[in-house]
């Protein structure tokens, strides 16, 4: 089976999960027997394309005069164009601010040219629903020239690409939901946002959904078919010879550690909230927040009114050997989002021999017996199960053996075999 698969980012050129996702995915479909051609905006050339033959979106030329380029694929991205200056993951106050900082750009119109390249970026700017729009474009462009059994898009910056893929080749479209605008916005939606997940979904033949949790979403507040949406949960990379790597920690306190978007649906202010509670009875702890984003600022912020800045520190983001560098230094981990679709880091941090602390509100929840859960609201709950692991032994060395054992056992091999599953009911082979 070949699939032609559409993704914003691949390693080692990552902003969170989803690049993650998408690459433990593809390795476990090669053993499937499954060929993909893998589409990013924007290629770097140090991608390993050990399970994927990479395509990249800036180097195809788009002609305008081929019977492909239709202007009914122009007309029908106009819902893209039109919040071509919207940016998803920042708040009211970051994107005020980012108006201020570069002129709104104007809604894109079809170039007086008979072919041209498109010179994506890759990255989530004001200009990141043009790039979705001229994505689509290329996708019906690579759709046209490429052989493929299906298509596969991951999350909305790439549905409308996997829309004009399936109109021009007839192959049936799989979109995957690794994240609703809900978990993101809560019920502060960005509609456009929202529109084009919608739209998505009921264009794919089937969906893919990384967690029940999030398969509740899609068919409640999206109205999405039950018939056709499929959980598949997400699993971890093994490490590698990770007993050659030794770290060495420079500060004899415990250290508890939050690593992910500093953003409204990650709870980055519930961690802080309860390390406040844990030095109250403990000083000699330390917090670390990983990551970035519209929230820092107001973090900062935070930690300096309660007075425990000597205790607490911002490493900015992670990735990389970083990440398990952060993770090999820490004795708890703690992902107290509002909304997590499922979230891949309590894995990494398991592997790693780190007990976790997790939110109920979380797909990995669902998968997880070796992990305390708590509500992502109840703050005096996180601070216990924290304080109780780092200050009873037993407890640690439970939730540490059995966490590493049970990790082991999430393979993406197996995720991609679900996949394949899915993959099976739409190509006959």
């Amino acid at each position: 089976m070949r699939v032609l698969m559409f993704g914003w980012e691949f390693p080692p050129h990552i902003t969170g999960g989803l690049g993650t996702a998408c690459f433990g995915l593809t390795k476990g479909l090669l053993k499937q027997g499954t060929e993909v051609l893998f589409v990013v905006p924007k290629a770097y050339g140090d991608e390993s394309q050990e399970a994927v033959r990479l395509i990249n979106a800036s180097d195809i030329e788009v002609f305008f005069g081929e019977e492909h380029i239709t202007s009914e694929i122009r007309e029908n991205l106009t819902y893209v164009e039109v919040g071509s200056n919207l940016v998803p993951y920042a708040s009211f106050e970051e994107y005020e601010r980012l108006i201020e900082e570069q002129r709104v750009y104007e809604e894109t119109s079809v170039r007086p040219v008979y072919s041209r390249k498109y010179d994506f970026s890759g990255k989530y700017g004001l200009n990141l629903m043009e790039e979705v729009s001229n994505y689509a474009l290329v996708a019906s462009r690579i759709a046209d020239m490429e052989q493929f059994d299906l298509v596969h898009a991951h999350d909305w910056l790439t549905y409308p690409a996997g829309i004009w893929a399936k109109h021009v080749s007839g192959k049936p479209l799989v979109v995957h939901m690794h994240a609703t605008e809900f978990d993101r916005s809560g019920e502060n939606v960005n509609q456009v946002v929202y529109d084009i997940e919608r739209k998505g979904m009921e264009e794919a033949d089937r969906v893919i959904t990384v967690s029940n949790l999030t398969r509740k979403i899609v068919i409640e507040r999206y109205g999405i078919d039950p018939a056709k949406v499929f959980t598949v949960h997400n699993a971890v990379e093994p490490v590698i010879r990770r007993e050659d790597i030794q770290y060495r920690k420079h500060v004899k306190e415990k250290v508890v550690t939050f690593l992910g978007r500093i953003t409204f649906q990650k709870g980055p202010e519930y961690f802080i909230e309860a390390a406040y509670r844990i030095l109250e009875k403990d000083p000699h702890v330390r917090f670390v927040m990983a990551g970035s984003g519209d929230l820092m600022n107001k973090m900062v912020r935070r930690v300096a009114q309660l007075g425990i800045g000597t205790r607490f520190h911002f490493t900015g983001f992670l990735k990389g050997d970083d990440v398990d560098k952060m993770f090999a230094l820490s004795d708890v981990y703690v992902m107290p989002s509002i909304s997590e679709p499922f979230g891949i880091s309590p894995l990494e941090a398991m592997r790693s021999n780190v007990p976790v602390v997790i939110s109920k509100q979380s797909g990995v929840a669902e998968v997880l017996k070796h992990a305390v859960k708590v509500d992502f609201w109840d703050i005096e709950a996180m601070a216990d199960a924290i304080y109780g692991i780092l200050h009873y032994p037993v407890l640690y060395d439970i939730f540490s053996r059995k966490g590493k054992a049970e990790v082991e056992n999430l393979k993406w091999e197996n995720a991609a075999k679900n996949v394949f599953q899915v993959y099976q009911t739409l190509v006959k082979q």
